[in-house]
């Protein structure tokens, strides 16, 4: 299993992408899945689906706002006490913004977009670093989008802050490299579960089509002619943190099922 007997630490806990990414750790062989999130539902959810497993695996329900260091900081405090150790840590956490044009753009929300995406993502990154260097390692993933590079209309605040993100990963790989603590990306584009599945009949109403050909119209921009699954994108973003890839830092993972190829 890919993650035997580590410790893992998901933010951002949520029905798409957030609890697959605990579910799947927990699947991997996690004997631990720190989980964190603003609402005590999604942690409660998350923890349900985990227990549905059959796993060993131990769920610590953590609510926190990565936008404050300090709910950060007890979050990797409280994750060291339970377990003794943090192995991995995935920032799925993100804030979305207004769907607008720039021209339109509300920057006072822009601002708050950054302070989760970005600098919410750092703070719970350096938050865990400390226990990382004790330890003698780790593996921390960001979660990212192909909005970075395939400009979408309407989603330039989110596109932006996620841009930021990246380079932050490549610095911080950079700068934690020599501590055998590895920072990578997993590029996300769209994937087959709850928010999607909402935002089909939105789209095929507003475009006056039908759901079905919203639904072809997306999969054949992509490689695999098909919208991959959001429990796919975990499993993806997970193996980031695995000893499978100890000699990976600084990569850009796309799990996007080749609609962009770098």
């Amino acid at each position: 299993m890919l993650l035997e007997n580590k410790v893992i630490v998901v933010s951002g806990i949520g029905p798409g992408l957030g609890v697959k990414l605990a579910v799947e750790a927990a699947r991997e062989g996690a004997r631990g899945v720190v989980a964190l999130a603003r609402t005590v539902e999604s942690l409660e959810d998350a923890e349900r689906r985990v227990r549905e497993l059959g796993t060993a695996c131990r769920v610590l329900k953590i609510p926190t706002d990565i936008t404050d260091a300090a709910q950060c900081r007890r979050a990797a405090e409280l994750a060291v006490a339970a377990f003794g150790r943090i192995d991995g840590l995935v920032n799925s956490a993100f804030s979305y913004g207004n769907v607008e044009s720039v021209e339109q753009a509300d920057f006072e929300v822009w601002k708050q977009v950054y302070d989760t995406n970005v600098i919410g993502s750092m703070q719970m990154t350096l938050a865990v670093v400390p226990q990382m260097k004790a330890q003698g390692g780790g593996a921390i993933v960001m979660i990212n989008t192909q909005a970075t590079v395939k400009p979408s209309r309407g989603h330039a605040a989110y596109a932006a802050s996620k841009g930021g993100l990246l380079v932050a990963a490549k610095y911080l790989a950079t700068e934690l490299g020599p501590c055998n603590i590895r920072v990578n990306t997993a590029r996300m584009g769209w994937m087959w579960g709850v928010p999607v599945q909402r935002a089909i009949p939105l789209m095929a109403q507003v475009q006056g089509k039908t759901e079905q050909q919203v639904l072809e119209e997306s999969a054949s921009t992509k490689a695999l002619r098909r919208i991959v699954s959001d429990d796919e994108c975990a499993r993806a973003a997970l193996f980031l943190l695995s000893d499978y890839a100890s000699a990976v830092t600084g990569a850009i993972l796309d799990a996007n099922g080749g609609e962009t190829m770098p």
